[in-house]
């Protein structure tokens, strides 16, 4: 990371925040094999999977038969990413530990950038799709998987928001990916007018309270939220039910329906 990023400090934070985010990607794995597919993937290709993770994106788009790199902020993460392509016999992906907002790949080097819910997290949306855009071949094409706010992963952000220290100044919302008239105002820059699809990522869970413990051992935002009220234990129990709650209309059968967004577009 750039020292001189007036981001750095949040960057750190989130390389920490996501290190025990390992488990989820279980859940995360049929939605990448969605969007490998939303993103037309052929053999060949040179790919870039932005904020790989555990790599889940980046495999399947091997398997595919893409010439694919991963890059993310998170060293530990990168560590199972390696696994999972030595499993997968897809050992000639390129790992990388990177920030979306200043991608260290020359110009024009992919025919397609992928985000599973990585990019998202980048403090300057503009920054990162010009990033994305200026690695891209002429012609080429972008595809990203995103919460939308206005179903559960999304409310769930705002959520945390309310109960944790403000970002700094300027650090664009998440949840805003998922809104596709903030998407298409983002894009218009740089990328022909998005399509868009929708998705929903089941997380099987035999309560919500199971539900719930498995957020706050594995992702990042929950684990760092209940950590700080740690010291608090009714305000820790309040903050439960209010999750709960907050869940509830979407658990069913158990099972957590949780809505995803997908967009594509080719390179202007």
């Amino acid at each position: 990371m750039n020292a001189s990023d007036p981001f750095a400090e949040l960057k750190r934070r989130q390389r920490e925040m996501w290190a025990s985010f390992s488990p989820t990607a279980m859940f995360t794995t049929p939605v990448a094999g969605q969007l490998v597919k939303f993103a037309g993937i052929v053999p060949g290709e040179s790919v870039l999977d932005v904020g790989t993770g555990t790599g889940v994106v980046a495999v399947t788009a091997a398997r595919a038969g893409a010439r694919v790199s991963g890059l993310d902020l998170t060293p530990e993460l990168l560590e199972e990413a390696r696994e999972n392509a030595r499993i997968a016999g897809t050992d000639e992906i390129v790992w990388t530990e990177g920030d979306a907002e200043h991608l260290p790949y020359p110009d024009a080097s992919f025919d397609v950038v992928l985000s599973q819910f990585g990019h998202m997290f980048a403090p300057r949306p503009d920054l990162a799709i010009a990033q994305m855009r200026r690695v891209l071949k002429p012609g080429g094409r972008i595809a990203l998987a995103t919460w939308p706010p206005e179903h559960f992963v999304g409310r769930m952000f705002a959520f945390v928001g309310r109960h944790s220290p403000p970002p700094p100044p300027g650090a664009a919302p998440p949840p805003q990916w998922g809104n596709p008239h903030l998407i298409t105002e983002r894009l218009e820059a740089h990328f022909e007018a998005p399509f868009f699809a929708r998705g929903t990522m089941n997380f099987p869970a035999l309560s919500l309270a199971h539900y719930r413990m498995f957020m706050e051992r594995s992702v990042g935002p929950m684990q760092k939220l209940v950590q700080s009220l740690a010291a608090d234990p009714e305000k820790l129990a309040e903050v439960r039910a209010d999750f709960d709650a907050l869940a509830l209309p979407y658990y069913a059968e158990n099972v957590v329906h949780q809505d995803y967004i997908l967009t594509r577009a080719r390179a202007r």
